[in-house]
């Protein structure tokens, strides 16, 4: 689950070269790697790859600030 994440923000939703790899605990959205725009694409990425739709309420920061955050999220979605 981590490395398909990481590997989609990393090919698929970065404007530019990351200077380093991607991690799990990188801030997806304080740090620029992301916009509001690619925040909503991984989400309908997320929801497509693992099956699971994201209600509204559940689209805050808390949930989606690090990939870390995001893997937490998932495994207590599909408990």
């Amino acid at each position: 689950m981590n490395k398909i994440i990481l590997d989609y923000i990393s090919n698929e939703l970065t404007n530019e070269q990351l200077e380093d790899p991607l991690e799990s605990g990188d801030d997806l959205l304080g740090s620029g790697i992301l916009d509001s725009m690619g925040m909503m694409k991984l989400i309908l990425f997320i929801e497509n790859e693992f099956e699971i739709k994201v209600p509204p309420e559940d689209m805050v920061i808390e949930n989606f600030m690090t990939v870390g955050h995001i893997i937490t999220y998932l495994e207590n979605k599909t408990v």
